[in-house]
């Protein structure tokens, strides 16, 4: 359904309520999704980004109930992963003509991406587009999260079109967050921040520090993905300064994966150390649980647990794309352990700490690690790991 947000401002994109994996299958999308496009309506048309190809014919429909596509003059691409540009050949074939606005590294990777003869307008941050009324500005915000990255700004209307920045993988009915559930729109543009954007932390605290410089007035950002923040959208400016600086909740979670129960049993009894000292933990089980959830719940919290039976002297499959998840995202400000379970050669507590180093995480206690099944004994070695991590969260 096309939506009016502002005057003469349509968002034309699509709704992609069926979307569970994005990024092939690197990040879930439990709640969908949708690829935002929105249509200017001035002396001069404009659309700024388009949609994944697979839906290129629901984005030039939305688009025909405002206006002939053959009327676009300007196509703003503010990067050119394919969820965004994936439809520009389509836009182009229909609008020839149209000035095809682009940062400097956008040159490269639309090009890398469509190997078209297209003619790019290159922008960088201060320069702008007249639409007659309304200018379009720019401002470049690489690596937020594709290196061309960018940023529009729609002059009269105070509108921020944020590309991926301030967005959530949240299909809804209706396009603003005034009409979203809170709760679940809280949920998601956390999730989006700790799986993308953490690595990206202080460029993300350096850019909301040069908008408010420029003195900019915003009425509504717009974002790549998700409904538009148009009731008090300082609010998401102000949760991403917080999230930027990762300052962790006293919290913990035990991550581990069991064959036959024994690691199980000792991620519990870690678990009830924590619990013993009052801190709030969660366990997760890595077999049956969403890897992209539990990274959010790492991104919240202070202390990262982690158990694994030893499997062909190293670790069972399910945990390594977690602790490669923990360098790669560059968590800040983390405490953790480890512990294991083994039959003969016991290497799983060791490597696990080893990741742990490799990934900036504290270690605040000797890693546990028990040989065939736990003894009570054993396990209450595992509560006494889980209260000295406990006693480190709350220091």
């Amino acid at each position: 359904m096309v939506t009016e947000i502002g005057r003469g401002v349509y968002w034309v994109g699509v709704a992609d309520w069926a979307l569970r994996q994005f990024h092939g299958h690197e990040l879930s999308t439990l709640r969908g999704s949708t690829y935002n496009a929105y249509l200017i309506v001035d002396e001069r048309v404009a659309l700024v980004d388009t949609v994944w190809d697979p839906f290129e014919d629901e984005l030039l429909a939305h688009i025909r109930e405002v206006i002939d596509p053959a009327k676009i003059d300007v196509v703003v691409a503010t990067h050119a992963e394919p969820d965004h540009s994936g439809s520009l050949r389509a836009i182009m074939r229909e609008a020839p003509q149209a000035d095809l606005v682009v940062s400097r590294m956008g040159v490269d990777s639309l090009g890398g991406h469509y190997h078209q003869p297209w003619k790019y307008h290159v922008v960088g941050t201060g320069d702008s587009v007249s639409l007659g009324e309304r200018d379009l500005q720019f401002i470049e915000a690489r690596l937020l999260h594709w290196p061309d990255t960018m940023f529009a700004y729609l002059t009269g209307d105070n509108i921020l079109f944020s590309s991926d920045a301030f967005g959530q993988h949240y299909a809804t009915a209706f396009r603003t967050n005034d009409r979203a559930d809170q709760r679940e729109l809280y949920e998601e543009a956390l999730k989006y921040y700790a799986n993308i954007l953490t690595p990206f932390g202080a460029r993300v605290e350096r850019k909301i520090q040069e908008l408010e410089a420029m003195g900019l007035p915003i009425a509504q950002i717009a974002p790549s993905h998700g409904v538009v923040w148009r009731e008090e959208p300082q609010q998401i400016i102000g949760r991403y300064r917080e999230w930027a600086a990762q300052t962790p909740e006293r919290r913990a979670i035990v991550l581990y994966d069991t064959m036959w129960q024994a690691t199980r049993q000792m991620a519990q009894a870690v678990g009830e150390g924590l619990g013993e000292r009052g801190v709030p933990y969660k366990l997760f089980h890595m077999a049956v649980s969403d890897r992209n959830e539990v990274i959010t719940e790492i991104f919240r919290s202070k202390a990262i647990v982690v158990g694994s039976p030893t499997l062909n002297r190293g670790l069972l499959p399910t945990i390594t794309p977690i602790l490669e998840d923990l360098r790669g995202l560059g968590f800040q400000h983390k405490i953790g352990a480890a512990f294991g379970s083994y039959g003969w050669s016991g290497e799983s507590t060791k490597e696990i700490e080893a990741h742990l180093e490799r990934s900036h995480v504290a270690r605040v206690a000797e890693g546990v690690s028990v040989k065939w099944q736990p003894t009570e004994e054993d396990l209450e070695r595992c509560r006494d790991l889980g209260r000295t991590v406990a006693d480190a969260v709350l220091a």
